[in-house]
């Protein structure tokens, strides 16, 4: 018997870029009971495209898609009837116990399980690599760009991490910025700026962090986040177009969509 999509309730891991594209993807096919959870500092580079700015400004909207910030059941409730995506700061998703959801989506993207299991819910699904079809979740995402981006594994794991940033416009690791050393990111720069190589567009405790190619900062994580060494705090794409900036990413979309076809595979069969 199929499941009247409308009624179904989603508990999401996570607010950030790709976790958000899920979200939009399934909120414009009507599955509109969805709970995200967040940590109470969330680390967005791609904040322009995340749910998770909520945690900070109250609500934010993604392509015409609004998430807002609730602080319990109630509230998550109440965001419902608004028709919006509820938002709840609960870095050990306790909410989950009480909300006891119909799909659990772990997209938090830590490239290790951080204790999802198949018995969240009837379908809990996994992006990325870390998790093990069908002894951590049922279905794994494919999120490695190339000729399985969204495969859907219901047997085995996605590609290991290669720790490469996507191709774009001919630039990979020359695009992205990344902390130099553990503590507090500072800049006046924000989303959509132009920059060009060699510009500092933000410190790490008086060390300057460099953009290495010219173009839009299409991500760059909030000032006065504390990071550590390495960490991904800013993304620059030399295509120069700002509107890409509030739009979903190719890749987000399509792993968006490939979640959506495995709810269909349990639900609408």
């Amino acid at each position: 018997m199929k499941t009247e999509l409308n009624r179904l309730v989603v508990g999401i891991k996570g607010a950030g870029e790709m976790a958000s594209a899920v979200a939009w993807r399934l909120y414009m096919a009507n599955i509109r009971s969805i709970c995200m959870l967040e940590t109470p500092a969330p680390l967005a580079v791609r904040r322009a495209v995340s749910f998770c700015e909520a945690v900070y400004k109250g609500n934010a909207t993604v392509e015409g898609v609004e998430a807002v910030k609730v602080g319990d059941g109630e509230g998550i409730q109440a965001a419902w009837n608004r028709k919006k995506i509820a938002v709840l700061v609960d870095p050990d998703w306790q909410i989950l116990k009480a909300l006891t959801p119909r799909i659990v989506i772990d997209a938090i993207l830590a490239k290790v399980n951080m204790g999802t299991a198949p018995s969240d819910a009837q379908l809990v699904i996994g992006l990325g690599p870390g998790f093990n079809a069908p002894a951590d979740v049922h279905m794994v995402i494919e999120t490695n760009r190339g000729h399985h981006l969204g495969r859907i594994i219901t047997d085995g794991g996605a590609e290991p991490d290669t720790g490469i940033p996507g191709n774009i416009g001919g630039y990979t690791e020359q695009r992205v910025l990344r902390a130099p050393l553990d503590g507090i990111f500072k800049t006046r720069h924000s989303i959509t700026d132009l920059v060009k190589s060699g510009d500092v567009t933000g410190t790490v405790e008086d060390e300057k962090v460099c953009a290495g190619i010219d173009g839009v900062l299409r991500g760059l994580i909030r000032s006065g986040s504390r990071v550590r060494k390495g960490m991904k705090i800013g993304d620059i794409d030399p295509r120069k177009d700002k509107s890409y900036c509030y739009t979903i990413s190719d890749k987000a979309r399509a792993i968006g969509g490939s979640v959506l076809e495995g709810v269909m595979r349990v639900f609408n069969s």
